[in-house]
């Protein structure tokens, strides 16, 4: 057998089984192929050519098929490894899986704009395994960053990254209830929050079911944590700071629970609704 012949093998399986894609990869291919290259021990950029398989290596790559099927854990759980925007992280069941849309206006530049030389502390608010923290620190090397979570857990996954990248100078890590144990000031909050409807949570895949419910369940319309936040906010910022915060599917419920707040919409690869920036001013004149 081909490695061709196998990822193609291994798709099909996956299509077969019906598992949900979302957490890396989009179709069965793309994450048959990444299943097959991680067992096979080759980089995940490998052509899917004509080589050679042998019996062995085929037995090992489709056992983690088979894995990935019956757990119906995302395959990031079951390799140990994620990336956003091309940089790799580690990621266990203690965090989610690192998916979030902020990494790309943080790659792309999209918030330059509101930043200025004064922009010194930046806070990762709900830092999961660290990835956004990292980010940052990677993208403006003058920063000090803080990554924040409820989660113990979560933070001792985000500790293994920011030793993983040689940030433990520029990167720190605190267990807070939101913002109770931070009292800032910070320049810019960055904010991957628990935004998942009940509704929504209801008729989630397994493949979600397998993360922390903490990290995505924000009550019945998913603007529980959002709502605290708008509260807390602006005692933690700068002067001129502002707040970057994605919200995925639940704009609808957004604006419903906020409709007068003026925010700026940030084009993101999933549409111009997933994710905004909000000034301490405008949190202000809503709050008043």
């Amino acid at each position: 057998m081909t490695l061709q012949q196998l990822v193609q093998a291994s798709a099909e399986q996956l299509t077969q089984a019906g598992v949900f894609f979302g957490h890396g990869t989009l179709n069965a291919h793309d994450e048959a192929a990444w299943l097959v290259l991680w067992r096979l021990g080759l980089p995940l950029d490998t052509d899917i050519d004509e080589r050679t398989i042998t019996p062995e290596q085929q037995a090992q790559a489709r056992a983690l098929i088979e894995e990935r099927i019956t757990s119906r854990k995302p395959a990031a759980y079951l390799t140990h490894e994620a990336w956003l925007q091309g940089v790799p992280f580690y990621v266990d069941e203690r965090a989610i899986v690192p998916r979030s849309l902020i990494a790309e206006v943080l790659a792309d530049g999209t918030i330059d704009a509101w930043l200025s030389e004064h922009t010194t502390e930046v806070l990762d608010l709900c830092t999961g395994n660290g990835s956004l923290a990292v980010l940052a620190a990677l993208a403006w090397p003058e920063v000090q960053v803080t990554g924040a979570d409820i989660s113990p857990d979560a933070l001792a996954v985000a500790r293994i990254n920011v030793d993983r990248h040689g940030l433990q100078q520029r990167i720190a890590l605190v267990e807070s209830d939101g913002l109770s144990a931070l009292p800032g000031p910070f320049d810019l909050i960055l904010c991957n929050p628990p935004y998942v409807c009940q509704a929504s949570m209801d008729v989630l895949p397994q493949e979600y079911r397998a993360e922390p419910e903490l990290a995505l369940a924000g009550g019945s319309d998913g603007m529980d944590f959002v709502r605290q936040l708008f509260t807390d906010a602006p005692s933690r910022m700068s002067e001129h700071a502002v707040l970057v915060l994605e919200i995925g599917n639940e704009a609808g419920h957004f604006m419903a629970a906020f409709p007068e707040l003026e925010v700026a919409w940030l084009d993101t690869s999933a549409g111009d609704d997933q994710v905004l920036l909000v000034t301490r001013d405008a949190l202000l004149n809503f709050m008043a």
